[in-house]
């Protein structure tokens, strides 16, 4: 029963309020009002939840060659605190139209098939880094006050 439905029904009850006092009132409503309300509010909440959950998938393309992360998701009873959560570096062999992406460990011959959703792409540098020591010394006290 929508809001303007039941105020028909109290405007009515107030007009023959006189005709009413003293008896026993069943209101028949079919309640294909609120079947509609339902389903409209069910289809704006899977919308907005549809919505919400694609503004969070990530487009994620992958070229053969690139070197990724592939995160480990499996259950862990006790998991460490300082453990990361993605193992590699590995590099992609083959992207399938599917979403599924073939990889290779950097130091194996062995390739296997993972979700493209649980890839990233590492961002570390395989270059060695360039070190630059800096001596700081204690600077001279001048003897003047």
């Amino acid at each position: 029963m929508t809001e303007k439905e039941m105020l028909v029904v109290v405007f009515a009850f107030n007009k023959f309020r006189s005709y009413l006092i003293g008896s026993k009132v069943i209101v028949y409503i079919d309640h294909a009002a609120l079947r509609y309300l339902a389903f409209e509010s069910t289809r704006l909440y899977t919308k907005r939840m549809k919505r919400l959950h694609d503004k969070n998938i990530m487009e994620r393309n992958f070229n053969p060659g690139d070197i990724v992360l592939l995160s480990n998701s499996r259950l862990r009873l006790f998991p460490r605190k300082l453990k990361s959560r993605w193992s590699g570096p590995f590099r992609v062999v083959e992207v399938f139209p599917s979403g599924a992406v073939e990889i290779v460990a950097e130091k194996e011959s062995h390739t296997f098939r993972v979700n493209g959703q649980r890839l990233k792409l590492y961002a570390g540098k395989n270059e060695p880094k360039e070190v630059t020591e800096i001596h700081l010394t204690e600077p001279q006290r001048s003897s003047k006050p």
